[in-house]
């Protein structure tokens, strides 16, 4: 188990086949996904895992795994990838967090691990966070974790495309 990030209740990790349970809870779940572009069922969950770990190998950073200290429980994902964005590949931070366990700063903690992480690790000027412009609750954590809106255009999967950004501050 590679833990990538540690924060005071949280650690994030590489995923890997065995979360295939703890992650189907999260993007099958029609709640959590209504303002995804499709529902996830076994296979769409399977090649999910697959492409983040392809994306370890080749980036250095994907979607991790969001695990509880105290249990070790999987409670969701969160990290950073490469994303068209309006046409443009742009690194983004995405979470997704099981439905009993949100509206407990879970998001908000780890993308702020994650933010954090990139800045520090990255040459990335900005991050993004994109999603469908109905979609408050991730608007919400975008802003929660310093991010301003950037811009709204039109898209066939989402209809309107909502994209926040933060801007890496110069270091000394």
């Amino acid at each position: 188990m590679k833990v990538i990030l540690e924060t005071k209740r949280l650690f994030l990790r590489e995923m890997n086949a065995e979360d295939f349970e703890a992650l189907y809870a999260v993007l099958a779940d029609p709640d959590i996904m209504q303002h995804y572009p499709y529902a996830f069922d076994e296979k769409r969950v399977r090649d999910w895992i697959e492409r983040n770990m392809k994306r370890y190998e080749e980036n250095g950073f994907g979607l991790w795994a969001v695990c509880l200290k105290d249990t070790g429980e999987m409670i969701g994902d969160c990290g950073l990838t490469l994303q068209k964005i309006n046409g443009e590949m742009l690194p983004e931070i995405g979470y997704h967090i099981r439905h009993d366990c949100q509206h407990r700063g879970y998001a908000k903690e780890a993308a702020i691990a994650v933010r954090d992480w990139a800045f520090h690790k990255t040459e990335y000027p900005a991050l993004y966070s994109y999603c469908k412009y109905t979609n408050t609750p991730s608007i919400k954590t975008a802003e929660a974790i310093g991010m301003q809106y950037y811009m709204e255009y039109p898209d066939e999967a989402n209809e309107i495309t909502h994209v926040s950004v933060i801007y890496q501050k110069p270091r000394v």
